[in-house]
């Protein structure tokens, strides 16, 4: 880390207090690494913002006195939640001037994750473009409360506002998702019977299994970056995004391949071009259609494909 000589515990090494065992600070930010990593993607929908959060939190928790802390866990938490707050801001103004669409950044989850499915539908790339639409401080608040449980007194003192407030902003934010968010439960083999039409139609070039399971108001959203060429605006229509996809899945060329995976909890596919990831494909499913298809292909954000992240409530 650059201008402090301390790494953050499973980064570098951090610090330890005697040969072979970490001292006190260094064992409680370790035992909550995952939970504390899982609360800060949820709140940006970044792993790459979401480390450099457990980094600023680490350098925090490292100054403190733990003889003042009663609950290391929940006070870790509060750090994160207050670090992911100023990052997120800060992001709202970056995503301003993004180019193209945006879109989470995908992460390779283990199996563990899809059996939580309270959690994987938490981190599902449908359910953070919903969380997407939250401001600041609503988004914490719901991370907070409807998936880790935390309680209005602790998520008050996290974002700093009064519990009285805090359950405002929680009834707020439960309306507004409840709104937008996936309609019904949606199984794994759900996901995976649409990814299965999706991979058929590019080998194939049959979109015909592709349209049978498509809404009439799917909506296609690409993310270059600026770096890829990608689709500049949202695609919406069964017929323009079969168009679209019968276009750019004839081009499905001798070197690559397409894969299934398990990124944020559901099934996925990832799009393989000489051995280098180029697109992680992730679906949302209403009432047994999809409704949304998104393709990732901005390169700084595939690196968490390569290998599984642990994602813990």
């Amino acid at each position: 880390m650059a201008g402090t000589s301390q790494s953050a515990p499973g980064d570098r090494g951090g610090s330890m207090s005697r040969p072979g065992r970490p001292d006190p600070a260094t064992e409680a930010f370790l035992a909550h690494r995952n939970l504390l990593f899982t609360v800060a993607y949820e709140m940006l929908g970044s792993a790459a913002d979401a480390e450099d959060v457990l980094q600023e939190t680490w350098l925090r928790w490292a100054g403190v006195d733990l003889g003042t802390v009663r609950d290391r866990r929940a006070y870790l938490v509060r750090i994160t939640t207050r670090q992911a707050l100023a990052r997120l801001r800060t992001l709202g103004r970056r995503k301003e001037s993004y180019v193209g669409s945006w879109l989470p950044e995908p992460l390779l989850t283990a199996p563990d994750v899809a059996e939580d499915v309270e959690l994987a539908d938490s981190v599902s790339m449908a359910m953070l473009l919903v969380l997407e639409t939250l401001a600041p401080a609503e988004r914490a608040v719901f991370v907070l409360r409807e998936v880790f449980d935390v309680g209005y007194d602790e998520v008050a003192e996290a974002v700093g506002k009064s519990p009285a407030a805090v359950r405002q902003i929680a009834h707020r934010a439960r309306v507004h998702v409840a709104a937008r968010r996936p309609r019904g439960a949606v199984s794994a083999a759900q996901t995976r019977d649409a990814l299965e039409a999706f991979r058929r139609a590019a080998e194939t070039g049959d979109l015909q299994h592709l349209l049978d399971i498509l809404a009439p108001d799917v909506v296609f959203l690409a993310d270059g970056g600026g770096v890829k060429q990608a689709v500049p605006r949202p695609v919406v229509g069964a017929g323009k995004v079969a168009r679209l996809l019968a276009a750019g899945l004839g081009r499905l060329a001798a070197g690559a391949s397409l894969q299934p995976a398990q990124a944020n909890g559901y099934p996925a596919l990832i799009y393989r071009l000489n051995g280098e990831i180029d697109t992680v494909v992730a679906v949302r499913i209403d009432d047994g259609l999809i409704t949304g298809i998104y393709a990732v292909r901005n390169p700084e954000k595939l690196s968490h494909m390569e290998t599984e992240t642990t994602l813990r409530r």
